[in-house]
């Protein structure tokens, strides 16, 4: 592996969370295109750029600066996941495989911070 973040089973996670979202979007009605969908693709992406940022050569209080700002945008997947449930964008069972994932992702996310 040629960058630290490639070790690191808090990006690996996710990254394998953030590509669980982009199929998800793509079911969203053509008026959410440019909003939900687009938020919570942003938001999922972000969450794992924060994480290589951090870990790329920063010190370690700049890296769990990066953590903190990585949980941000997995919480706002959450949120995003509520409104695509209660918009009937997707089912019951899906939201809550997903809420799950991003509830692991954050704890990892937050026990590696604390780690450091």
């Amino acid at each position: 592996m040629a960058f630290r973040f490639e070790a690191l089973n808090v990006w690996q996670k996710a990254v394998d969370t953030s590509n669980e979202i982009d199929p998800i979007t793509k079911r969203f009605p053509v008026e959410e295109r440019y909003s939900l969908s687009s938020q919570l693709k942003k938001a999922a992406d972000a969450v794992v750029l924060n994480i290589v940022e951090g870990a790329t050569g920063q010190t370690v209080p700049v890296f769990k600066q990066f953590l903190n700002i990585a949980l941000r945008p997995a919480i706002e997947v959450v949120a995003g996941l509520f409104l695509a449930k209660k918009g009937n964008y997707i089912p019951e069972d899906l939201f809550k495989k997903l809420y799950e994932e991003y509830e692991l992702l954050s704890k990892m996310i937050t026990r590696l911070r604390n780690a450091l």
